[in-house]
């Protein structure tokens, strides 16, 4: 059985006119409700994440920071990430879903999730609010699943057409979790070339794969086949996190390297062929970016569909 997370809570980061808003999940909550109940996937209630889980990747002083921050009003906490008094809440029921999906898929409930969350995370640093993100939910997930059940080897994909740079540094020198972003090339300024991969015990670990504009679907499929499985055979994975960002749609308005909706159902097998020969099948998805509300809402559901199928 596959687990859906969403919540009306969501809504309530309100972030003014940035295209990372409310209004570009809606269609896509309802298509998920749809697929969930006419396919063998459970909508789940979940809890806001303890500030303890948030500090295992971020500083206490940012995690009161952006309490503080929101408590006052609001506004933007970095130049390019506006909150509003609700969004300490929000942020934390969003890494409170992907803490409860790992939670139930390593506890043998379910071997999938899907987590259709907003804020963002995988631009957010340990200090630092970017990218539309507060925390990062990916990352969050990921140290969960080694701190409190032991795993040794986690691989985090993302498929957002930014680079996770957020989850990279994150994680450039830990051994333990293998890191594998793909990305519109020219959108790499500061970071996500593919010349940098990892340091100290995380030397090997990231891989970055920067694509051009312009880039066929197959090639674009070819190329990350092989990267995630060669990084796959030598992480061995015994859990899967998806960044799974929409915004490499051809229509996405912020994105685009010209995908189809159909893709993101032939990448999401990719990562699941991946997770039964490494991962016993687990594999737990969580929203990153797609600011075409119907496009995303098309993208979720081939993307969800997969996760069901058998």
């Amino acid at each position: 059985m596959a687990l859906l997370y969403s919540d009306p809570i969501f809504l309530k980061h309100e972030t003014g006119g940035l295209p990372e808003n409310p209004a570009r999940i809606v269609p896509a909550v309802r298509r998920a409700t749809q697929v969930a109940l006419h396919a063998h996937c459970r909508q789940r209630s979940f809890s806001e994440v303890s500030e303890a889980r948030l500090e295992r990747v971020h500083s206490d002083h940012y995690v009161k920071y952006v309490r503080n921050f929101c408590e006052q009003g609001g506004g933007y906490i970095s130049p390019d990430t506006s909150v509003c008094p609700a969004s300490w809440e929000v942020a934390r029921m969003a890494a409170g879903a992907a803490c409860d999906a790992v939670e139930q898929v390593l506890k043998g409930h379910s071997d999938r999730a899907f987590c259709l969350i907003r804020p963002p995370g995988h631009h957010a640093s340990r200090e630092q609010a970017m990218g539309f993100c507060l925390f990062n939910n990916v990352a969050i997930a990921a140290r969960l699943a080694i701190d409190e059940f032991g795993l040794e080897r986690v691989m985090i994909i993302d498929w957002d057409v930014h680079h996770g740079d957020g989850t990279q540094k994150l994680f450039w020198e830990d051994g333990q979790v293998g890191f594998l972003s793909v990305h519109r090339s020219s959108f790499c300024v500061k970071s996500g070339f593919a010349d940098e991969t990892g340091g100290g015990a995380g030397l090997g670990t990231t891989v970055n794969l920067p694509l051009e504009y312009g880039i066929t679907r197959e090639d674009y499929l070819s190329q990350f086949t092989a990267a995630a499985e060669r990084l796959a055979e030598k992480i061995r994975p015994q859990l899967i996190l998806i960044s799974a960002g929409f915004d490499a749609h051809k229509d996405d308005p912020v994105g685009s390297l010209g995908l189809e909706s159909e893709d993101f159902a032939r990448l999401t097998r990719v990562v699941l062929d991946l997770a039964d020969v490494h991962a016993e099948q687990r594999v737990v998805s969580l929203l990153e970016g797609g600011y075409n509300p119907q496009a995303l809402a098309e993208c979720i559901e081939h993307h969800l569909l997969e996760l069901v199928s058998n």
